[in-house]
């Protein structure tokens, strides 16, 4: 009954996102939004309004900083989380008292 129903629910969102994907532009079309729109806003303004060295770094600190800092949050916690769950240890355990028995 479960796997009829996940089969009843992912078969439409499979469709839906072959639909949204077939009306992306493809991959370098000069004529896309982020081409016509972001990109000449990035290269005529960057320098002025970051003071950025590069149009990169003004992209990523300045303009996208919070998403970039969202990202560098997770892949730090995620390192933290696997420190913590593989840690290390430096001797063996001490024997319980019913394995020295």
């Amino acid at each position: 009954m479960i796997g009829r129903l996940t089969g009843l629910l992912l078969v439409p969102a499979f469709v839906v996102l072959l639909q949204a994907a077939a009306e992306l532009p493809a991959v370098g079309d000069g004529d896309s939004p982020a081409f016509t729109h972001v990109a000449p806003y990035y290269l005529e303004h960057a320098h002025e309004e970051t003071g950025a060295a590069n149009f990169v770094t003004a992209v990523l600190a300045d303009y996208r900083g919070y998403d970039t800092f969202g990202e560098l949050t997770v892949i730090f916690t995620a390192g933290i989380a696997c420190l913590l769950i593989l840690g290390t240890r430096d001797e063996p355990p001490a024997p319980r008292d019913e394995d020295a028995a």
